[in-house]
């Protein structure tokens, strides 16, 4: 399997801007990240962590991967710029996958104690030998770009989350992953040139 990571935030009506709105005076954003993790074959959701907007993207890798069942064998996890830092790609070397996660811009090779080190210092490597375009292509990196796609859909069935608090939030996240995996599993379009 070739796993797709990518993270995205989504708003979440909180008690401040509806009193903001009934009585006046400022409002108060809250917004929830939403952790995809998606098969690249069939595009469905395998993986999803639901956190705080103070969260960032590299600390949940690990969660997404460990609910991937340890029987399925991972070939690769493709991610973006964020998630390049040690605990990620020693995570990813713990499942015996391949990192295709771009070396962030004026980045040193790191100590190679662990196999995840090694692997990204190989691509950091190859990106400075190819150039970061072509190491993009070489390494099917515009694979991402699905996971993005799935994102968008995610989005479709609503710009934000209704419930009003955490447990909630993540049972709507999860129906409507359900809903989108069942969609999914309907059939994907198949697109061919003719002539």
């Amino acid at each position: 399997m070739h796993l797709l990571i990518d993270s995205t935030g989504i708003k979440v009506e909180g008690e401040g801007e509806w009193n903001a709105r009934k009585h006046g005076g400022p409002k108060r954003r809250v917004w929830r990240k939403i952790h995809l993790g998606i098969d690249e074959q069939t595009l469905e959701v395998r993986a999803v962590e639901i956190t705080g907007s103070h969260i960032g993207d590299a600390p949940i890798l690990p969660d997404l991967l460990s609910q991937i069942p340890a029987e399925v064998e991972i070939a690769s996890v493709t991610a973006d710029g964020a998630y390049d830092t040690r605990k990620c790609h020693d995570a990813i070397a713990d499942r015996g996958a391949h990192a295709v996660i771009p070396p962030r811009k004026n980045t040193k090779p790191w100590k190679t104690i662990t196999a995840g080190a090694v692997a990204r210092n190989e691509a950091l490597r190859a990106s400075k030998y190819l150039g970061r375009a072509i190491w993009r292509n070489w390494s099917g990196y515009h694979r991402r770009s699905r996971v993005e796609t799935k994102m968008h859909c995610m989005k479709l069935l609503g710009q934000r989350l209704m419930a009003r608090n955490f447990d909630c939030q993540v049972a709507e996240v999860q129906v409507r992953i359900a809903v989108m995996n069942g969609y999914t599993s309907l059939g994907i379009h198949i697109t061919e040139a003719v002539g």
